[in-house]
């Protein structure tokens, strides 16, 4: 398992509550994109950072803008 940061906890926050606003379960947004409902669980518990493209799909179908997948990832 890869080591906690910060940064990947807090976008995997905002996954959540993104896909939760959109009331989409974990199944339902990772089918679209060809990905396991355990890979959106792993992203929603910060153990990955999704690659750029896997990253625009998942703006798309959170239907945000990246502001609010990365709010709060600042660099600090």
């Amino acid at each position: 398992k890869p080591k906690a940061c910060v940064h990947r906890t807090k976008l995997g926050e905002n996954i959540t509550v993104l896909r939760e606003k959109n009331s989409l379960t974990q199944e339902e947004l990772a089918g679209p994109d060809g990905v396991s409902a355990r890979y959106v669980q792993s992203l929603e518990a910060g153990e990955y950072f999704p690659s750029l493209p896997r990253l625009v799909k998942l703006k798309k179908a959170l239907r945000c803008g990246w502001d609010e997948i990365f709010d709060g990832c600042e660099k600090s």
